[in-house]
């Protein structure tokens, strides 16, 4: 049987602290964030001609759930969590090999703290995700017209966000800071896809919900179908 190791090339640098909130795809909430080069691979020359290109494609390891081992058949959220399909034929992160691949907007190349980095937006990946190979978008061969996406063709429906008094008192004083310029706007596109599990969908649902974006815990809530942020707070996750 073919073996091969496989090594790290870079990190992914994002908002997302936690799984819970991440987006279900690339491309459905436009945020910025870096792809930064590692060990040998931290020269400039490994990128040279990259920014050529709009877009590129991102492999990378689902490392935090490689320990949890994979499926032949998963239950997708799109099917409510209730059928069963094979580990193949949907993008679930419980794979034989724990490899996933997303394509991302590409606005560069610059050097943070001694670091080459991409600067990138539309991931769907959570902050130190390793990175196992960089990849041109190429337009012609990879956007396929008329492809048929099976249970994902279309985009998930957005549900209605609204904020607390207290909630956009925090964010507007937060926004005066360049690394949260972005805050309200990730916020919205991220809670908008309703990140809570499929099956608390069509139930009432008085919880108290939280994601991890940058250092802060957002703090939300479902009602009659609209989520309302209530607060902001420091993170608790580690």
């Amino acid at each position: 049987m073919f073996s091969s190791q496989i090594n790290q090339v870079a990190i992914c640098r994002t908002p997302y602290k936690q799984k819970f909130g991440i987006p279900r795809q690339p491309g459905l909430v436009d945020v910025k964030g870096y792809v930064e080069l590692t060990g040998e691979l931290n020269n400039l020359d490994a990128v040279r001609g990259i920014e050529q290109y709009s877009h590129i494609w991102l492999l990378f390891c689902f490392h935090e759930n490689l320990e949890q081992g994979w499926k032949t058949t998963v239950r997708p959220p799109r099917l409510g969590g209730n059928e069963k399909l094979g580990v193949f034929a949907t993008r679930s992160t419980f794979r034989p090999n724990g490899i996933g691949q997303s394509v991302v907007k590409l606005h560069g190349v610059v050097e943070l703290k001694g670091k080459v980095c991409l600067e990138i937006s539309g991931m769907d990946l959570l902050d130190g995700t390793p990175i196992i190979d960089i990849k041109p978008y190429i337009p012609f061969s990879d956007a396929i017209e008329n492809a048929i996406g099976g249970i994902a063709q279309r985009a998930p429906e957005l549900i209605e966000v609204k904020y607390s008094i207290k909630a956009l008192e925090q964010i507007n004083e937060l926004m005066q800071k360049q690394q949260y310029s972005e805050l309200k706007s990730l916020i919205s596109a991220v809670l908008s896809q309703d990140p809570r599990p499929a099956y608390k969908k069509a139930k009432e649902d008085a919880k108290i919900y939280q994601v991890a974006l940058y250092d802060l815990d957002i703090l939300w809530q479902v009602t009659d179908e609209v989520i309302t942020v209530m607060e902001l707070k420091p993170t608790s996750v580690k």
